[in-house]
């Protein structure tokens, strides 16, 4: 996909990080801008920016995890705008601890806005962008689907984070594969983003009541959630140039977008320990003192 000008971005998690930031860039490029946020004030104040930039604008609340809302969102945006040609399916939530003390709660609540928030995305948006391109040879589409590095390494305190992203990569690689089946017209990429600051650090905020659970935090949670703020806070990747990586890979039709690639050399530890069937590395051989901490926080008497 090469041209962006007059064409339509429907944009998920598009209050904050990288799908505000991708929002902006789409507007400076001449698209039509569809944003969805489950956080109705961000929205507001988002849109009314990528407005002042000049670009048409579609807010619309929703939460992705409700299939409803998002076929909803897609008869918004084909009244509006007709198919679109880039979905970014982006909203995500973050959540960590050992993976025994994940509630209930908490699988429903991440497996629900990160995995079926892209499964939704991709089943409502791809046949109308199929069905756009049937009817116009010139049309060109493509989906990006926000997963993450934890999408393609194991890090220990945050399972139910990384089976949501694993879950995130293995559907975008299938939508891929199933895509060049049928078209040449429409392509597909996965974002895998390392320690950025976007603020799914504090995504609990978004978080429905009913998934909130009776329970306090336990040690293990609070410990990840203390850890993953300084390593975000600390990144010098910004959200923005990640919203440049994901034009640039579009532009490019490549399918793998890195924000670090350089932690590829853990993927790459973590695929030799899979084909030689070796127990996994431990994650923190690079960075031993991080384990020692972690280990000594999670074992330290109350």
């Amino acid at each position: 996909m090469k041209n962006f000008t007059g064409r339509t971005a429907v944009i998920t998690g598009a209050a904050s990080g990288f799908g505000l930031e991708t929002a902006r860039i789409a507007a400076r490029r001449g698209m039509n801008v569809v944003m969805a946020d489950v956080q109705a004030d961000a929205l507001e104040h988002a849109a009314a920016e990528i407005e002042s930039i000049g670009a048409k604008v579609l807010p619309h609340r929703l939460d992705v995890s409700k299939a409803s809302e998002v076929e909803a969102l897609g008869r918004a945006v084909a009244a509006r705008f007709g198919a679109p040609h880039f979905v970014f399916n982006n909203a995500g939530v973050g959540a960590g601890g050992l993976i025994w003390e994940n509630s209930v709660a908490d699988w429903e609540w991440v497996i629900g806005v990160n995995v079926m928030g892209v499964a939704h995305g991709v089943r409502v948006f791809t046949p109308m962008m199929l069905e756009a391109a049937s009817g116009d040879k010139g049309y060109e589409g493509h989906i990006v689907n926000t997963a993450s590095m934890a999408g393609l390494l194991n890090p220990p305190n945050m399972g139910v984070y990384n089976v949501s992203k694993h879950a995130v990569v293995s559907l975008s690689e299938t939508l891929y594969h199933d895509l060049h089946l049928v078209t040449d017209q429409v392509g597909a990429s996965v974002l895998c983003p390392y320690f950025v600051p976007t603020g799914i650090v504090d995504s609990q905020r978004n978080r429905p009541d009913a998934l909130r659970g009776a329970d306090k935090p336990t040690r293990s949670q609070l410990i990840g959630k203390a850890m993953s703020e300084r390593a975000v806070g600390s990144g010098k990747i910004s959200a923005a140039d990640v919203a440049r990586f994901v034009f640039d890979a579009i532009e490019a039709d490549r399918f793998y977008i890195y924000s670090h690639p350089q932690a590829l050399v853990s993927v790459q530890t973590r695929l030799e320990d899979i084909v030689q069937a070796r127990n996994p590395t431990d994650p923190f051989a690079a960075r031993p003192e991080i384990g020692v901490e972690l280990r000594a926080a999670l074992r330290a008497s109350d």
